[in-house]
C-alpha cells in the first residue's frame, strides 16, 4: 500500500519538479524564501500534511504566507491539531522531504509511512489558507495537488484568503468539535467582537480612553479581516482603516515590522492624525502601536509594552479577585531591559527568557496558569491553563466577583492558539478602556531604554550560531569577543545578534542610555557581523 501511494505521489510530482538546488529549511515560521523557488516545496508540504493528518487522525493546517516579508517572498507552515506549531520531529522530516532530489522522493515517502506506522486507511483532513500575495493562489494549488496525490478524496477545506491566526483558530475548532468556537471565518469574527462588546459594556468611553483608532492593515490580509471586524463591532470602536491593499504594496513602508525596525510611522499616518494607531503585519499576527504627542513627536509601543500592559492588568485582576493563579511572562533576549525590570521589580511577576521564535515562547508560557508571551516585534498572546480557565469561570459564575468576571471576558477576547494581531488589538483596547487610560498613560508605565534593530544581509545566515537563549554568539569565531569590546564602550549597553528564521539576514539588537548611543552601538556591531560574515548592513 505504501509503495502504491509513493508511486502516485511521484507521478503527480512531475508537475512540480525540483528545479533549484538551493537548500530551503523549515525555520521558526516554516519554509520561507523567494516565491518562484517554492513550487516543489509546496507540493511536498501538501504530501506531508496529508500523511501527518492520517497519523494523528485529526485535521492539520497549512498556511501559505511570508508574513512581514516583501511581496516577492512567500512561505508555508504546518499547524498541528491543537493549533500549535508542527511537532519538531516532523519539522525535520518535512525539511528532508522538501529538499530531496526528485528520484529520492519515493523511497523517502515509503520510509516515512512505515517508520511512523501511518494507517493509510484513515482519511486525511487538511485545512488550507493563504495570504494576499500574487504568488499565493498558484502555490496553494501546489499544496492541494500534494494532498490529493496521497489521497484523491482527502477532505480539503480551502478557506482562501485568511490570516495565519484564523487558520490556527480553524484547526482548533475543527478538531474540538466547535467547543473553542465556530470553525468559520465569520465564527472567528463573531466570537472576538461579541466578547469585546461584552467587556466594554454600554459606555465605550471611560476616563481618558477615547474609542477611536487607526488601523494600518499593511496592504495585506489584516486589512481584509479588519473590515469584517469593524462591521461586527457595531460602532463600539470607531476605526479608520488605512493601507488596505492594491495599489498599495504589501508591507511596503507600512506594517508592524516597518514601524518597529524604522521606528517611524507607516504610510498614510501622520503627526496630525490625532489618534492612536495600531499597525498589523502582512498576515496579521504581529501588532505594534504608535502615536504622536502634542509636540508632534513619534512614539512606538512594541511587543514589550503590549506584554506589560497585559501582565499588569491581569496581575491587578488576580489580586482583586483573590484567585490563587500563577502569572508569568516570557520574553526573548531582544526584549527591552526596562520592560524586564518593570515586570520583575515593580509587578513581581516572574520572567522566563527563551530563544526567538513563538514555538519556544509558547512552550515556556505553558508553565504558568496565565502565561503572557510577546516578542518585541509584536508577536504574542496570553495562555490560560485548564486550571486557570476552570478557576476563573467558577469564580465569575458565582456572582459578585467583578474582577473574575472581567478575567472571564478576556478568555474569549484573547486567541490563545497563537499570536493574533486582531485579538491582541481588542485585548489592548479592552484594557485601556477598563483603566480609562489614554495611549500616553500606557506609554508612561515605564520608560524604554533607547534601542535599535538592524539587519545585515549575508550569503549564509547559518554562519551565525548562538547559545544562552541567543544572548551569546558561538560562531563565527571572534564575533562575541568583538561585541563585548564594543558594548563595554556604552553606558547601559546591550547587544545581541541572531540569524533570522525567515530571511537571509542576521538581526542585530542594540540598547544603550541614549538613542544616539544605541544607534552607534548597533552600527558598530552590525559592521563586525558584516565583516566576519561577508555581509551588507541594512540600516
Amino acid at each position: 500500500m505504501a509503495s502504491k501511494i509513493a508511486a502516485r505521489i511521484v507521478e503527480a510530482a512531475k508537475a512540480h519538479t525540483r528545479r533549484v538546488d538551493k537548500y530551503i529549511g523549515y525555520g521558526t515560521a516554516g519554509f520561507r524564501t523567494k516565491a518562484d523557488l517554492l513550487d516543489h516545496v509546496m507540493f511536498r508540504v501538501g504530501v506531508v500534511s496529508a500523511l501527518r493528518s492520517k497519523m494523528v487522525k485529526a485535521s492539520i493546517g497549512v498556511m501559505i504566507t511570508a508574513s512581514h516579508n516583501p511581496e516577492e517572498d512567500n512561505g508555508v507552515k504546518l499547524v498541528d491539531p491543537l493549533g500549535e506549531m508542527l511537532e519538531p520531529a516532523w519539522e525535520v522530516l518535512a525539511t528532508e522531504i522538501a529538499n530531496l532530489p526528485d528520484d529520492k522522493l519515493s523511497e523517502s515517502i515509503v520510509s516515512l509511512i512505515e517508520k511512523s506506522n501511518i494507517d493509510l486507511s484513515t482519511r486525511s483532513s487538511v485545512i488550507v489558507g493563504r495570504d494576499t500575495r500574487q504568488s499565493s493562489p498558484a502555490l496553494c494549488q501546489a499544496v492541494i495537488d500534494g494532498i490529493k496525490a496521497v489521497e484523491e478524496d482527502s477532505e480539503i477545506a480551502d478557506f482562501g484568503i485568511i490570516s495565519t491566526p484564523i487558520l490556527h483558530y480553524l484547526v482548533v475548532c475543527t478538531n474540538d468539535g466547535g467547543k473553542y468556537g465556530d470553525p468559520t471565518v465569520d465564527g472567528y469574527v463573531a466570537k472576538l467582537s461579541r466578547a469585546f462588546r461584552t467587556l466594554i459594556g454600554e459606555d465605550n468611553k471611560r476616563g481618558n480612553y477615547e474609542p477611536t483608532l487607526i488601523i494600518d492593515g499593511a496592504n495585506g490580509v489584516g486589512a481584509v479581516i479588519s473590515e469584517k471586524l469593524i462591521k461586527a463591532l457595531d460602532k463600539t470602536l470607531a476605526v479608520n482603516l488605512v493601507n488596505v491593499g492594491p495599489p498599495g504594496i504589501l508591507n511596503h513602508d507600512c506594517g508592524a515590522d516597518y514601524v518597529k525596525v524604522q521606528q517611524r510611522e507607516p504610510l498614510n499616518v501622520s503627526s496630525d492624525c490625532g489618534a492612536r494607531c495600531a499597525s498589523l503585519d502582512g498576515d496579521a499576527d504581529r501588532l505594534i502601536y504608535l502615536y504622536f504627542d502634542e509636540a508632534g513627536m513619534f512614539h512606538m509601543l512594541d511587543g514589550d509594552k503590549i506584554a506589560l500592559l497585559f501582565a499588569e492588568h491581569f496581575n491587578d485582576l488576580l489580586k482583586k479577585s483573590q484567585l490563587n493563579l500563577k502569572l508569568g511572562m516570557v520574553q526573548t533576549a531582544y526584549a527591552n531591559g526596562s520592560s524586564t525590570n518593570y515586570a520583575t521589580k515593580v509587578l513581581n511577576v516572574p520572567v522566563t527568557c527563551t530563544p526567538t521564535g513563538v514555538k519556544f515562547l509558547h512552550h515556556a508560557a505553558q508553565e504558568f496558569d496565565i502565561g503572557v508571551y510577546f516578542e518585541a516585534n509584536g508577536h504574542g498572546t496570553t495562555l490560560f491553563s485548564e486550571n486557570a480557565v476552570k478557576t476563573i469561570k467558577d469564580a465569575a459564575s458565582s456572582g459578585g466577583n467583578a474582577a473574575a468576571q472581567e478575567l472571564a471576558g478576556f478568555l474569549n477576547v484573547i486567541n490563545s492558539t497563537v499570536g493574533d494581531a486582531i485579538s491582541d488589538l481588542l485585548g489592548v483596547e479592552a484594557i485601556l478602556h477598563s483603566k480609562g487610560w489614554s495611549i500616553k498613560e500606557w506609554d508612561t508605565m515605564y520608560q524604554d531604554l533607547p534601542n535599535r534593530l538592524l539587519k545585515v544581509s549575508v550569503a549564509d545566515r547559518n554562519l551565525v550560531t548562538t547559545t544562552d537563549a541567543e544572548r551569546r554568539v558561538v560562531t563565527p569565531e571572534g564575533l562575541q569577543e568583538r561585541m563585548d569590546i564594543i558594548v563595554a564602550k556604552f553606558k547601559d549597553g546591550r547587544s545581541f545578534v541572531r540569524p533570522s528564521g525567515t530571511e537571509d539576514v542576521v538581526r542585530v539588537y542594540a540598547e544603550a542610555d541614549t538613542q544616539e548611543h544605541a544607534d552607534e552601538l548597533g552600527k558598530e556591531v552590525a559592521a563586525a557581523v558584516s565583516e566576519l560574515c561577508s555581509g551588507n548592513c541594512k540600516l
